[in-house]
């Protein structure tokens, strides 16, 4: 009487109605009666979010998903669906809750397992991850992709292994103390900029930026020397960095940049070069998901070896190593330079500064706040910072979390970090005498959000991120006096035919 559906939980009947093959769910998931008017108007708001999904609108498709499943709340294929829009919203925490939901709801929707091994993934969870895809090679031991996927995911976790065995003790010299500068030759034909007695100046950071303009590279010893001097300054930082900006002097705040060289380089022409006189901070993810990230990372290293004490930069969740692995960085620096330059670059975001006071009024960070009431300044200041970021406490928060317009706190939708309310805002200012806050993290329509009363601000550099979202970018501007927050918003501008994650394992072709 029955065949089942292979794109989702639906079974047919001998009328061509639609429902849920019972003998494929979960024995413990609950089924609620529904209306037959329901399930036609949840089956109507499903191809409505399709619409929106299909037009890159994610978070439109998300909410009619999650209107479908308000009044069908019964159907494996609405979760799956709502699971990729959170994927490609990089909400992972929500995207494996929902891909979860519709594997519980019929246990032969593959596409349920394949989101939920993706938001393992991007979670760093491979080994959760492959039990998912050998899942789906199982049930359909002839699909070409299942097994790719499989297999590339089995890859990851024996490197994961291996890399672990190899691993030895705190004697182990660092990369850094293995770079033989020297020993680097400069052949006659190179045409590129030149550090001058070793420093960087602003001839130089100008032909560093057209050279990159015209997709041409930096010489490597000099790439090296660069990536060896930035780490000798943020060592002799605190985790926490104190800003002060005289009363009439400008200071701009930047978002994520994500690997978007030539929508950074635009920045540069609406605000003006980095100088003493036109200090930044940027804050957070300079590299991953663009294409472009070795190009960003050497200009901002370049900038603050120029003016260390007016170029600023924090550490993002993107500034670890895993992140690099999955999304980008680490294939992109291998093919544009080498496998050692992936190791020293990961222990050069390791010495990055977590957060940045300004005038003892303003802290800036990546992510956001915390899931206790009582930390402090002097607490982040002393944070031990030299490691990948953890899987929870104050310094994963920093990196991670994200703002909520509820009250209170909330788990993260991403899975890792938290979300936190006005109130926890309002608490964590009064404690540190602060007015308000300034993270990043999150792609927002018009580069911007303020939020929680005007104490919580997010800005985002990135327009058009992954030439795909359609939003916009912005940075903030202020001055000494009162910190008051002024946002410039612009468009992405072209840039090579390089697509974003070109570089990337090609299990994140997904996102």
């Amino acid at each position: 009487m029955f065949k089942s559906m292979a794109d989702g939980t639906a079974a047919v009947d001998q009328t061509g109605n639609t429902f849920v093959d019972p003998e494929n769910r979960d024995e413990n998931t609950e089924i609620k009666t529904v209306s037959e008017i329901d399930k036609q108007k949840a089956e109507d708001l499903k191809e409505k979010a399709n619409t929106f999904f299909k037009e890159k609108e994610f978070d439109n498709a998300a909410s009619l998903y999650t209107e479908a499943i308000n009044l069908n709340p019964n159907v494996a294929v609405y979760y799956g669906n709502r699971s990729f829009a959170y994927l490609k919203l990089e909400c992972f925490g929500y995207a494996l809750a929902d891909a979860t939901k519709a594997i519980e709801l019929d246990r032969a929707y593959l596409k349920g397992y394949y989101r939920r091994a993706a938001a393992y993934m991007s979670l760093a969870k491979f080994k959760l991850a492959l039990k998912d895809y050998e899942a789906v090679t199982k049930y359909k031991p002839s699909d070409k992709d299942a097994k790719m996927k499989y297999l590339e995911c089995s890859k990851i976790v024996k490197r994961i292994a291996f890399e672990r065995a190899i691993a030895v003790d705190d004697t182990k010299k660092s990369v850094s103390e293995t770079i033989d500068l020297e020993s680097m030759t400069i052949d006659d034909d190179y045409q590129g900029p030149s550090l001058d007695n070793g420093k960087v100046t602003l001839e130089f950071m100008l032909q560093l930026m057209q050279t990159f303009k015209e997709q041409k590279k930096l010489h490597r010893k000099f790439a090296y020397k660069i990536l060896l001097d930035a780490m000798e300054i943020y060592k002799n930082q605190n985790s926490l960095v104190d800003i002060t900006i005289p009363d009439s002097n400008k200071f701009t705040v930047c978002g994520d940049v994500h690997g978007q060289f030539y929508d950074l380089m635009n920045i540069f022409e609406l605000n003006g070069l980095p100088s003493e006189t036109n200090p930044y901070l940027f804050n957070g993810d300079f590299v991953d998901r663009g294409s472009f990230s070795v190009e960003c990372i050497f200009v901002l290293f370049g900038f603050k070896l120029l003016y260390p004490n007016h170029f600023y930069m924090s550490r993002g969740n993107h500034e670890s190593q895993t992140m690099n692995q999955m999304y980008g960085f680490e294939g992109e620096v291998k093919a544009k330079y080498s496998t050692q330059m992936v190791g020293l670059f990961t222990e050069v975001f390791n010495w990055l500064p977590l957060a940045h006071c300004l005038n003892k009024k303003c802290l800036v960070m990546h992510g956001g706040l915390f899931s206790r009431d009582d930390v402090t300044l002097d607490e982040i200041r002393k944070i031990e910072r030299n490691k990948q970021p953890p899987e929870e406490g104050v310094m994963c928060e920093l990196l991670w979390s994200d703002p909520q317009p509820q009250m209170g706190r909330a788990p993260s939708k991403r899975g890792v970090g938290v979300q936190f309310g006005p109130d926890v805002t309002n608490k964590f200012l009064t404690l540190n005498k602060l007015d308000y806050i300034i993270r990043s993290h999150e792609v927002k329509a018009e580069g911007y959000e303020i939020s929680h009363d005007s104490k919580c601000i997010t800005v985002f550099s990135a327009p058009n991120y992954c030439d795909t979202m359609g939003n916009k970018g912005a940075f903030i501007t202020m001055t000494g006096n009162d910190l008051t927050p002024n946002f410039t918003t612009y468009a992405a501008v072209p840039h090579p035919n390089v697509k974003p994650m070109a570089y990337a394992n090609s299990l994140f072709s997904i996102f």
